[in-house]
């Protein structure tokens, strides 16, 4: 799978974590964030950026089949089409490492988010 592809999706998803807030409950980190993933080692596009909306602790992105929320303390754990995320939310920013593959081949690298 081509990082080009997928990666306004992978994009969307790294927003999402695993703790899910309740429905009814707004996010600390609810609103609108500017992510952008950076390759470092493996054959996948070598950067992609995204604006996402983060909803009642959930992400969503035109296009984007996201599963998982943002943790109440801004834990960020999210699986998409193969790719993993992880890291951390703190006020409005945030940063971790994902993985995935492109064409089979692997590929790693960061990520970095702010709120808009």
């Amino acid at each position: 799978m081509r990082f080009d592809r997928i990666g306004m999706a992978f994009a969307a998803s790294i927003l999402v974590g695993g703790s899910a807030a309740p429905a009814f409950a707004q996010s600390l980190y609810d609103g609108q964030w500017q992510v952008t993933i950076v390759t470092n080692s493996g054959s996948c596009e070598p950067q992609a950026s995204s604006t996402l909306t983060v909803a009642d602790g959930k992400i969503s992105a035109a296009g984007a089949n996201v599963s998982g929320s943002i943790g109440r303390e801004g834990l960020v754990k999210v699986s998409i089409n193969g790719a993993y995320a992880n890291g951390q939310l703190n006020g409005n920013s945030g940063s971790g490492k994902w993985n995935g593959a492109s064409a089979g081949i692997p590929c790693s690298g960061r990520w970095q988010a702010s709120r808009l």
